[in-house]
């Protein structure tokens, strides 16, 4: 008999309609890569609308938990800052959902996987800071907007000995995309598994919970040997969860 896929629930962008959009009304989008690394780790990729008051309902179906990234960023409200950088485009519907299925998988202590736009919520979720902008707040950084394609590698990340983040990828260092213009500025009481070669904080973890895991790159585009090793481990984790 064939073991079951592990259920990976995976968050979906909200976009608005438009008379020149796919849409004249409002809907929902995900890039596909999300899924099919998903598929290819083992697991069975379901999109999780934005309910927020059906977030533990959708969380009792589900094995895993993926965040995703977007063109939005989280208020900086959130995390106690009470001025918001001109650069900064909220998408609070988003938000609000994927903050109600965070503390819904956290409390069940179900695997997590934060990509990006996720893994900043998580911090902030963790009680952790954010970087409004980079370019400002950090002018020495390396260009973590990549002018190159997506499916580059922009610069490496060198990964922090025995986190879990290390022991998914079983080496010490990686090449990574990089297409965000904030970061994690403190972790709250996660801790960092990865940082860029200008020290900014590339990802983090909880060692509270047994997999709760964020990166700050794009793994679903299979750069490095290190991205697949990030998917099988969140996917047997979520199998082993069942």
């Amino acid at each position: 008999m064939t073991a079951r896929r592990p259920v990976i629930g995976i968050t979906l962008d909200h976009e608005a309609g438009g008379p020149d959009r796919y849409s004249r009304f409002p809907w929902y989008a995900l890039r596909e890569n999300y899924l099919s690394a998903i598929a290819t780790a083992g697991g069975l990729p379901v999109a999780l609308p934005l309910f927020p008051q059906l977030a533990p309902d959708y969380i009792d179906q589900i094995d895993g938990l993926l965040i995703t990234g977007g063109a939005f960023d989280i208020d900086p409200a959130l995390y106690g800052e009470t001025e918001r950088h001109s650069s900064v485009t909220l998408r609070p519907v988003r938000t609000r959902a994927e903050q109600a299925y965070l503390a819904a998988a956290m409390q069940r202590k179900m695997p997590v996987l934060g990509i990006c736009g996720g893994m900043q919520l998580l911090a902030v979720a963790l009680g952790g800071t954010l970087i409004q902008h980079i370019p400002d707040a950090c002018p020495t950084a390396l260009p973590h907007e990549q002018p190159n394609p997506r499916d580059e590698a922009s610069h490496a990340v060198v990964l922090t000995p025995e986190t879990l983040l290390a022991r998914c990828v079983g080496r010490p260092r990686m090449a990574v995309n990089s297409s965000h213009h904030q970061a994690v500025r403190t972790p709250g009481r996660g801790v960092v598994n990865a940082v860029a070669e200008d020290g900014l904080i590339e990802g983090l973890e909880d060692p509270a919970l047994p997999f709760c895991l964020g990166v700050q790159w794009h793994p679903e585009f299979g750069i490095d040997p290190g991205d697949r090793s990030i998917f099988s481990a969140f996917v047997q984790a979520a199998g082993e969860s069942e």
